[in-house]
Order: structure tokens, then sequence, then C-alpha cells
């Protein structure tokens, strides 16, 4: 009997038997985290060590304070170059400004000059000869193209020998040259041509006329109310 139940223990027939752990699955899983976290502060400290051991890690904080501190100097030496630049370009810039104003003045005292010189030009010719007969002299008359079929003219009409009075008259323009290779001459119409003065009077203005002609004189004639002449002149370009 005893021989059959050994027999029926050690057969196929044999009843299960479940094997079960002392202990309880929680102290397995913390037993497992720590040997987990064991193995890797030791694969750590394995790197550290090899990296101090093959010396890769020698001097490198030092180099990173340099490198560091070589970054500050030149992120400030940008800062200040940055700021001689922006310095220099205002003062570039003032400087241009000013010689623009200069220029500007420049220009504007030659023309000044040129009208100045001009104007003694034309006051130098309008002094009157002595010993004239006649009424009126008609001085510094000068005539300028301004464009084509356009002309600017002036002169200075004034009582001759230093006489006193009034004089009441009108004066004509006539204009002289060439027109398509034939002689060509114009009587130009003025709106206001009186002449009524006491000592002088300027006569100026702008005369248009073909665009083909090409003035060559340009004569001034001084009328009194009467129409007889009492002064002419001409100028020739």
């Amino acid at each position: 009997m005893r021989w059959k139940l050994i027999r029926r223990r050690l057969s196929v027939s044999a009843p299960r038997v479940t094997v079960r752990s002392r202990l309880p699955w929680p102290v397995r899983w913390i037993f497992f985290a720590v040997m987990l976290g064991f193995c890797a502060a030791l694969g750590l400290w394995a790197y550290e060590f090899g990296k101090d051991f093959a010396g890769l890690d020698r001097g490198a904080h030092e180099e990173l304070k340099l490198l560091r501190e070589e970054l500050v100097r030149l992120r400030s030496e940008h800062e200040r170059a940055i700021s001689i630049a922006n310095s220099a370009d205002s003062l570039l810039k003032a400087e241009r400004a000013t010689q623009e104003s200069l220029a500007s003045r420049v220009k504007a005292l030659e023309s000044e000059n040129l009208a100045l010189t001009r104007d003694l030009a034309f006051f130098e010719r309008l002094m009157p000869s002595t010993g004239s007969t006649k009424l009126l002299t008609l001085r510094g008359l000068q005539v300028e193209i301004e464009a084509p079929g356009r002309l600017r003219f002036q002169g200075l009409l004034i009582l001759a020998g230093g006489r006193s009075g009034e004089f009441k008259g009108r004066y004509e323009l006539h204009l002289s040259g060439t027109q398509d290779g034939r002689s060509w001459t114009q009587a130009v119409q003025i709106a206001t041509n009186t002449v009524n003065l006491k000592q002088y009077q300027r006569l100026e203005g702008a005369v248009d006329y073909p665009a083909t002609a090409v003035v060559k004189q340009l004569e001034v004639k001084v009328l009194d109310a009467s129409g007889k002449v009492q002064a002419t002149e001409i100028a020739r370009l």
C-alpha cells in the first residue's frame, strides 16, 4: 500500500503542486528597484572613473571658464565697436550736412557776387557823359537770349547833361537778323511802353519773336509826345 502511494506521487497522475514565494510582490519590486539603482550608480561611477583615468576631463572646467570670459570680452568689444560706428555715422552725417550747407552758401555768394559785378558794370555804363546836347540818354542797354524765340532786355533812360524837368513819351523796339537765310526785321509791340521820367527810368522786359529767326541786334527808340525821336540805342548780339 505504501509502495503504491509513492509510485502514484512519482507518476504522471500525481497531484499538481503550486510553489509560492515567501516574499510578497511589493518587496520584490522594491528589491528590484534598489538593484537597478545600484547598477546605474555603479555604471556612472565607472564612466567617470574612465574619463578621469583617460584624462578626458582634465582642465575642462578651466577651459570652460576661459571661454566664458573670452565671450564676455568679445561681446563688450562688439558693443563698443557698434557704439563707435554709430557715433562715426552721426558725425559723418553732420559733416555732410555742414558741407552741403557751406556749398549752398558758397553758391549763393557766388551768384550774389556775379549779380553785383553785373550791376557795377551796368551802372558804370550808365554814367552820363558831359557836354552832350541830347535831351535823353539811354545807357547800359543789355540783351540776353532766354530761349529760342524769347529775349530779355534792360536799360536806363536818363535826362542828359544834368537837366531837370519832366519828360513824357514812349519807346519802340525793333529786332533785326536773319530767318531762313534771308534778312528779317520785326517791330515789337509792347503793352506798357510809356516813358514818364523826371530824372531816370528803367526800361526792361521780355520780347517774343519767331523761333526760327536769328536775332543779331535790338534797336530802342525813345520818342516824345509829338513822335520825334529823342534817343536811340542799338545792342548787338
